[in-house]
C-alpha cells in the first residue's frame, strides 16, 4: 500500500507542487498511511473522529511505528466527535510515545465550552498535506457501493505545505503558493471561511457546483446564491438526501421551495450518506474542507483549501457532477408535501436550523 506514495515521492522533491483530489477515504487512507510510514521528521493529526475500528487501528500501529522510530508525533483528538473512543485511542498512542491531546473533552459541555476542533488534517515533514472531509472511521473506507459515504480529500505536497506547519506553530505565513491558499479557523470563528464562499459565488460567470453534507446557510449565503443565479449563473446544489444527523435534513429542505424558484438546480445523493464539502467555480476554482455552510461550522476549527489549478477543479466538478447525476433531482412537485411532511421541515428543520444559529451566537461570545 505504501508504493504509489513512495513512488511519488521519489519522483518529486519535497519542494516541487503538487496538489490532487482524492475520492474520500478509500483513495486517502493509503496515502496518509504512507506518508506516516515515510515520516522522517514531525507528523500532525488533528481529526474529529478517530474510531476504534479496523482502519482506526492501522493508524494506531502507524502512528505508534513512527513515534518508536524516533518521529515527533502530534495527535489533537476532539472530545465530542471522538467521544465513544477518545480514551482508549489516547491511551493506545500515548503508550507508543505519541503526544495526544483531547480538545474540549465532553464534559466541558456542561460548563459550556460547546466549540468543536472539526478539522480533518494530516501534515508529514512540512511537505506532505492531506485536509479534507474524511474522520478516521471505517464507513469512510468503504465505497458507496458497500455503505462508504461520499466524501472528499485533497493532498497537498510543496510550500503550502510550509504554511500550514507555520500556521500551526502561530508563525508567520508565507503565502508563497498563488494556486493553493489553506485557511485554518481557529477561537475567532470561521468567518474568513464564510467569506471564500461569498466572494467565489459573486466572482462566478458561469456555473457553481456545491457539494455539501449539512447545508443550512445563514441569510447572507442564501442571498449570494440566488443573486449568483438572477446574474445568469447555472447554480447546482449536491445535498444529503440520507443524513447522519437527526433532522439536519429537514432543516436543509425548508430551503428548497426558495432556491428552486430562484431556479437552482438541486440533486440528492441517496445511495450512501453525503459528507463532503465542496464548491467548484467556473470549472476553474475549488474550495474543499472540512468547513460546512451551517451556523456550528462558524464557530469551529475549520480547515478550507482554495484551489485555482484547473486540472484538480476539473477533477472536483466531475465528481459532484457524476454523484449529481446518480442522484434524485428535486423538483418543485416534492417541495408539496403531506402535512406531516410539511410540519417536519417548513416547523422542525426551521426549528432547527434557528436553535443552530442560537448555539453558533453563544458559542461564539465564549
Amino acid at each position: 500500500m505504501a508504493t504509489p506514495l513512495l513512488a511519488v515521492d521519489s519522483e518529486h522533491p519535497a519542494e516541487q507542487k503538487t496538489v490532487e483530489l482524492l475520492d474520500g477515504g478509500v483513495e486517502a487512507f493509503p496515502r496518509m498511511l504512507a506518508a506516516i510510514d515515510a515520516a522522517k521528521r514531525t507528523i500532525h493529526l488533528e481529526i474529529y473522529i478517530f474510531a476504534w475500528d479496523e482502519i482506526g487501528g492501522r493508524f494506531i500501529t502507524a502512528l505508534s511505528a513512527a513515534s518508536q522510530r524516533g518521529v515527533q508525533v502530534n495527535v489533537i483528538l476532539d472530545g465530542w466527535g471522538s467521544s465513544l473512543s477518545g480514551i482508549r485511542v489516547r491511551t493506545a498512542l500515548r503508550h507508543a510515545g505519541c503526544t495526544v491531546l483531547v480538545y474540549n473533552r465532553l464534559w466541558t459541555l456542561f460548563v459550556g465550552r460547546f466549540r468543536r476542533n472539526h478539522r480533518k488534517l494530516l501534515l508529514v515533514d512540512d511537505e506532505f498535506a492531506v485536509l479534507g472531509g474524511i474522520n478516521i472511521a471505517d464507513e469512510y473506507a468503504r465505497p458507496y457501493e458497500a455503505g462508504g459515504w461520499a466524501d472528499l480529500a485533497i493532498v497537498v505536497r510543496g510550500p503550502a505545505c510550509v504554511d500550514i506547519g507555520r500556521m500551526l506553530r502561530k508563525e508567520p505565513v508565507l503565502n508563497t503558493d498563488p494556486e493553493v491558499r489553506v485557511l485554518l479557523s481557529g477561537a475567532r470563528g470561521s468567518r474568513q471561511l464564510r467569506r471564500s464562499y461569498i466572494k467565489a459565488l459573486r466572482d462566478a460567470e458561469r456555473e457553481v457546483w456545491m457539494a455539501q453534507a449539512y447545508f443550512i446557510p445563514d441569510a447572507g449565503l442564501v442571498r449570494a446564491i440566488v443573486r449568483a443565479r438572477k446574474r445568469g449563473v447555472a447554480v447546482r446544489l449536491l445535498l444529503a438526501g440520507r443524513s447522519d444527523v437527526p433532522f439536519a435534513r429537514s432543516a436543509t429542505m425548508s430551503l428548497y421551495a426558495r432556491l428552486l424558484r430562484a431556479g437552482v438546480e438541486i440533486h440528492e445523493w441517496t445511495q450512501s450518506v453525503l459528507h463532503a464539502k465542496a464548491a467548484v467555480i467556473d470549472d476553474k476554482k475549488l474550495l474543499v474542507g472540512s468547513f460546512n455552510l451551517d451556523p456550528l461550522s462558524m464557530v469551529n476549527l475549520e480547515t478550507l483549501v482554495e484551489v485555482t489549478v484547473q486540472s484538480v477543479a476539473h477533477k472536483g466538478r466531475e465528481w459532484i457532477a457524476g454523484h449529481a447525476a446518480n442522484g434524485k433531482l428535486v423538483v418543485a412537485a416534492d417541495c408539496r408535501r403531506t402535512v406531516w411532511q410539511r410540519f417536519l421541515t417548513d416547523h422542525v428543520g426551521l426549528a432547527m436550523a434557528r436553535v443552530a444559529q442560537w448555539v453558533a451566537r453563544l458559542i461564539g461570545k465564549t
